[in-house]
């Protein structure tokens, strides 16, 4: 009767390092990290476009605009108030205030043409879109390091050196996300400098204060930790579909089905969706709204949107959930199902 000898016990740091090893030499891996420097240069680009100061020809054309309207406002707008306070009168309950409705400020030469950038304003915002890109890049390139082990066959090569399972699973997850928190902090990093040196030179950034920095550092912090878990969540789902365009699939089934039109019918189900739940983290807190309707005394029906917060406590909690739950039935398929069949 034939023996094979039992391999050597392996450690998970030792685990870890060669999968780590494996995904920096996949081809998939290296050409999503250059599509998202690419897409960087891009934002980047952008973003100086977006802050040239507008020519001669344009600022003229602003100050006529603004001389226009100062002027209109002098001659009529006590006329347009009084107006306006009338049709308020008019308005069924409930209504916005007065000097909500009927409220026309003194016209300012800041409104009229392109709005200067100012880089504590917009660097926030560009952050978290930028994080969206790199949670898809993250977990495309999770879902591909997993999944191409199963549709090739190469997991149960694997297995005959290393037969623990879960050792194995975990060392595959912690690759993935110990192997794109670097891209992501280093992407972030080199949009956020670059952003800074940019409208430092075209824009404002006098109130780039030191909370500022600090606000935004937190901010990427923060993403980056879900980069790196987005990237393990891939390998879960390219580990229970077996696939790559599986798990590409189900996650672009998700966004246009659920987070696009399902968040359309039902906005009150928003608080319970991934992606509000990740901005809730990344920002911590986020706005959004709802419909509240109702029947006036005439019979009329009005919907009004009110801001709602969803707190960072409840997206940290709502995605520390939802990654045990994925995690864990990733680890007990693997450690149950025949990697062959």
């Amino acid at each position: 009767m034939n023996t094979f000898p039992t391999p050597p016990p392996r450690s998970m740091i030792r685990l870890t390092t060669v999968e780590l090893r494996r995904l920096t030499a996949r081809r998939l891996t290296v050409i999503g990290v250059l599509g998202v420097l690419a897409i960087t240069a891009l934002l980047l680009v952008a973003t100086w476009i977006d802050a040239k100061p507008p020519s001669e020809a344009e600022q003229r054309q602003s100050q006529a605009q603004f001389e226009t309207a100062h002027q209109y406002w002098e001659e009529h707008a006590e006329e347009d108030r009084a107006r306006c306070a009338e049709e308020w009168q008019k308005q069924p309950d409930p209504k916005p205030a007065l000097d909500e409705m009927c409220n026309y400020p003194e016209p300012r030469i800041d409104d009229f043409g392109k709005p200067r950038a100012v880089f504590a304003e917009s660097m926030p915002e560009l952050l978290l879109g930028s994080s969206y890109l790199l949670l898809f890049a993250a977990f495309l390139i999770g879902a591909s390091f997993l999944g191409a082990e199963f549709s090739t066959g190469a997991i149960g090569n694997w297995l005959t050196f290393e037969p623990r399972r879960l050792r194995v699973y975990g060392s595959k997850l912690l690759a993935a996300a110990i192997g794109l928190a670097p891209v992501a902090a280093a992407v972030l990093a080199i949009l956020t400098l670059g952003t800074y040196l940019i409208v430092d030179q075209l824009g404002d950034t006098s109130s780039t204060t030191g909370k500022v920095w600090g606000d935004l550092t937190a901010t990427a912090g923060r993403a980056v930790l879900l980069i790196a878990v987005g990237a393990a969540l891939g390998g879960v789902v390219g580990l229970l579909l077996r696939h790559t365009a599986a798990a590409i699939g189900v996650a672009m089934g998700y966004l246009v089905l659920i987070e696009g039109v399902f968040a359309g019918f039902l906005n009150k189900a928003q608080p319970w969706l991934v992606k509000l739940n990740f901005d809730a983290f990344v920002r911590h807190d986020t706005t959004y709204y709802v419909n509240e309707c109702s029947t006036g005394d005439d019979g009329s029906y009005l919907c009004t949107g009110i801001e709602k917060t969803l707190s960072f406590e409840h997206g940290a909690s709502y995605l520390g959930i939802l990654t045990v739950v994925l995690v864990l039935l990733g680890g007990a398929v693997f450690y149950r199902r025949d990697v062959n069949s």
